[in-house]
Parts: C-alpha cells; sequence; structure tokens
C-alpha cells in the first residue's frame, strides 16, 4: 500500500514547543531518578559533571534530533526514510520506536506507583507509620496483582486520551497546563524543604562538591543520566522535532528545553537532600528514596500531609508528560508509515505497549520466578531500553549527522535556509563529529559490562 501524505499537524506556539518538549524530557528521570543517582555519587560533584555533560553531549544530540525531525517532517523512521533514501539508515529509526516500546512499558509501572501513592497520601495512609511499616506498605503494595495493574491501566488511559486527540488539541493543550502546574508544585516543595531545621546539610552536600567521593562510575553515571534525561535516543525529539514550525529557531529551543529540564532535576534536589539530610536519612537510599523514604520524611515535618499529597501529584504529571511524547513516537510511524488513523494508531499502539507493560508490573510479584537470562522481565527491558538502544541510538544519530548528512546540509536547517547566523554552528559540528560518539560509544561499552574503568 503506498504511503499517503496528509496535511501534517503542528505545533501552534513557541509556548506549546518548549511545554512540550521539556514534557517529554521532564520525567521521573529528573524527580525519581536525579536525586538517588546524586545521593549515590556524591552529591554537587556528580551535579557538576553532569551539568558539563549536559551542555558538552547533550544539548548538541538534542539539536541533532530535532534537526533531523524538523528537515524530514516525518516521523522516526520515515525521517531516516526520507533524508537517507535507499540506505539503512531508517534503521536507526527503528532503534528509536523500539526503544519507545520497551521504555513506556516499565515506565507506565513505575507510573502507576505514583497513582497510588498520590491516593495513599490524600487518605492520609502514612498517618502513625514507622519507616519500616511505610516499607512494608510499598512491599506489600508493588508486588500485588490488582492495585498495580490498575493504576497502570488508569495511566495508561489518560496517555493514550491525550495522545488520540492530536498535537494541538491533545499533547500541545495539555502540557501548557501542565507544565506550568509541574513547576509550581515542585517550587512550592522546596520552599518548604529549605526551611526545615538541618536543610542547610542537604543544600550543600548537593552544591559543595567534593571530587573525593566521585568515581569513575559516578561520572559515567552523571553521562548516562543526562542522556536519559532528556530524552535522548528513543525518537521523541525526532518527532516532537517534526512538528515545530520552520519559523522556529532550533538553537534557542534546545536551550531553553534543556535548562527547563536541568532546573527541574536541581529543583527536585533541592526539594529532597535538605528533607533528607534535615531527619537524618543517608542520601544514598537507592531507587527506594521517593516511594519508601519520603513518606516518612513527610510524616515528620509540620504540614507533612499537604507537601506530600502535593510531591505524589507532582511526581505522576511528570510522569505523564513523558509517557505521551513516548507514546506518540509510536503513533506518529503507524500513522504516517502504516497508514493508519491517529484513532487507530493510538489504541493499538496503547494497547501492545500497555501488555508488555502489563509483564512488567506482574515481574515483581506473581511472574518474580519467570526470568530472562536470570533477570526479571522489568529490569531486562529497562537494562535492554536505557543501556542499550538508547545509547546505540544516539550515537547512531550523530554518526548520521555527523559523518552522513554533513555540516552543509545540517547548517540549512539549524539556520532556517540560512537567515539566521548560528554562531555556535562550527562548536556543535566538532561535539557531534568527535566527542559525542565516543563518549556515548564509552557509556554503551560500559553500561553492557564490556567496559571496565
Amino acid at each position: 500500500m503506498a504511503k499517503i501524505d496528509l496535511p501534517r499537524e503542528n505545533f501552534t506556539s513557541k509556548f506549546g514547543v518548549i511545554a512540550a518538549a521539556a514534557g517529554s524530557a521532564v520525567g521521573l528521570g529528573n524527580i525519581w531518578r536525579f536525586p538517588y543517582i546524586a545521593g549515590e555519587n556524591g552529591g554537587g560533584a556528580f551535579l557538576l559533571v553532569y551539568l558539563l555533560f549536559i551542555i558538552a553531549i547533550g544539548m548538541p544530540v538534542m539539536l541533532s534530533e530535532f534537526s533531523i525531525g524538523r528537515k524530514a517532517q516525518r516521523n522516526a523512521i520515515g525521517s531516516f526514510k526520507k533524508l537517507a533514501p535507499g540506505t539503512p539508515w531508517y534503521f536507526v529509526g527503528v532503534i528509536g520506536v523500539a526503544a519507545a516500546f520497551l521504555i513506556l512499558a516499565f515506565y507506565s509501572t513505575v507510573a502507576g506507583w505514583t497513582l497510588e501513592y498520590v491516593v495513599k497520601s490524600a487518605t492520609d495512609s502514612f498517618a502513625d507509620k514507622t519507616g519500616d511499616e511505610i516499607s512494608q506498605l510499598f512491599a506489600a503494595f508493588h508486588t500485588g496483582t490488582f492495585w498495580p495493574l490498575l493504576w497502570q491501566l488508569i495511566f495508561m488511559g489518560v496517555t493514550l486520551a491525550i495522545v488520540m486527540a492530536g498535537i494541538k488539541d491533545g499533547i500541545e493543550r495539555y502540557v501548557k497546563i501542565l507544565m506550568p502546574l509541574l513547576v509550581l508544585m515542585i517550587i512550592v516543595i522546596c520552599i518548604r524543604s529549605l526551611t526545615l531545621p538541618g536543610a542547610a546539610e542537604g543544600v550543600s552536600y548537593l552544591f559543595s562538591p567534593d571530587f573525593s567521593r566521585l568515581t569513575t562510575e559516578g561520572v559515567l553515571a552523571a553521562l548516562g543520566q543526562a542522556f536519559f534525561s532528556l530524552s535522548l535516543g528513543m525518537g521523541t525529539l525526532i518527532t516532537y522535532g517534526s512538528y515545530i514550525s520552520k519559523k522556529e529557531k532550533l538553537g534557542s529551543t534546545v536551550t531553553q528545553v534543556t535548562i527547563a529540564d536541568t532546573v527541574i532535576a536541581m529543583l527536585a534536589g533541592i526539594a529532597i537532600f535538605p528533607a533528607v539530610f534535615a531527619f537524618g536519612i543517608a542520601p544514598d537510599a537507592g531507587p527506594g528514596l521517593v516511594f519508601e523514604t519520603l513518606p516518612n520524611v513527610f510524616q515528620e515535618m509540620a504540614g507533612g500531609y499537604f507537601f506530600g499529597l502535593i510531591f505524589f501529584i507532582l511526581l505522576s504529571i511528570a510522569a505523564l508528560t513523558s509517557s505521551i511524547s513516548i507514546l506518540e513516537v509510536v503513533v506518529a510511524y503507524m500513522k504516517e508509515e502504516l497508514n493508519m488513523t491517529r484513532r487507530s494508531a493510538s489504541i493499538f499502539a496503547a494497547a501492545i505497549i500497555t501488555l508488555l507493560g502489563v509483564l512488567c508490573t506482574l515481574s515483581f510479584g506473581v511472574m518474580q520466578e519467570v526470568t530472562i537470562f536470570e533477570t526479571r522481565l522489568f529490569d531486562l527491558m529497562e537494562f535492554s531500553a536505557s543501556d542499550v538502544l538508547l545509547p546505540i541510538g544516539g550515537l547512531l544519530i550523530v554518526l548520521f549527522i555527523g559523518w552522513y548528512l554533513g555540516a552543509a546540509r545540517t547548517r540549512e536547517e539549524v539556520s532556517n535556509d540560512n537567515s539566521l547566523k548560528v554562531r555556535y554552528f562550527p562548536a556543535y559540528m566538532f561535539l557531534i563529529k568527535f566527542i559525542a560518539p565516543v563518549a556515548i560509544a564509552i557509556v554503551f561499552l560500559y553500561g553492557i559490562g564490556l567496559l571496565n574503568i
């Protein structure tokens, strides 16, 4: 069946572009993952290295993805087919779509947990509970069957409804509401956290670099977090880039999205570390920091019911703004390459991803004995996407821009058909051709265990 070119949807405003792209980047990676990764790797020193990688690697890769999507005006796979016809480069898009499938499957599991915790917070279920009892509550919940699955289905249903409504009336409309709300909520939490007795120690931990605590593993974790946090390599930014007007300045868009993403990650640290230190809790509590440690912290502080509820609503919103961008990657592919309507593509994609997600959710409970390569399904999907597909996809994207598409064609897109002065372009191309490929390759080899440093 021949592919039909339909009128293409676009974001209708500059704020819509920033809110959507920042919403894609701002997710559980910022608010759930960043604080505990920073806590495990020395706080301030990790933050400094993380910021360096965001500037040197993250921003150039983001600009590359936006450029590919906007130049081609296609989905993640269709973009490479159009820009490199008759070549195997389209496989880079296949990697992105595959990564989106796997990421949203395990992501929706954790997102479902956030909805449960909104309800638990609203019903004051943590009141008068000890830290051990709160940990037991989390263990009993996430290893269960009915409630984890129900929340996951609800979360995917909301994601589906927004994506099915389209770019203007769905994604752009809702991110314009959700992103300002997210920022407001995290600022409220930060203010309360900073007013706790002993909060200064947490602030110092986050912003005073102690490089004696930073290991090589921590440096690589910072690079990996920068990559994961900005939603690089999974096709979301190529897809969103294809909806950006040709009048927008891609360089300034990348800068604004990166600033928004980084500021929110830092605000998450400000919200969490002062509270953690104020109540004598280890900052390297790991993934359980949000679901086991923080509910206990909120119970100990004045107004904790209110601030705990705000925090878990915030977490749910962050998960949602990312999930809609991930689902859109798959929907855009099915809509444009398989000639499906948006409605059909949305329902079909969400259904398949939800089935995979159910397996991820059950892998903590009734299917915990089901393993592949001695790894439970949730962990296998997370590893396959985060440690394999994302870095491979990112590596191939920078090689495509730097060594296939080339400086002239890339400059043409970045400069809006040479109507803008892009003084940063030579530095950008140098980073894309020589620095980013090496850095991403190191993260990939380290992540799969082939490189020990």
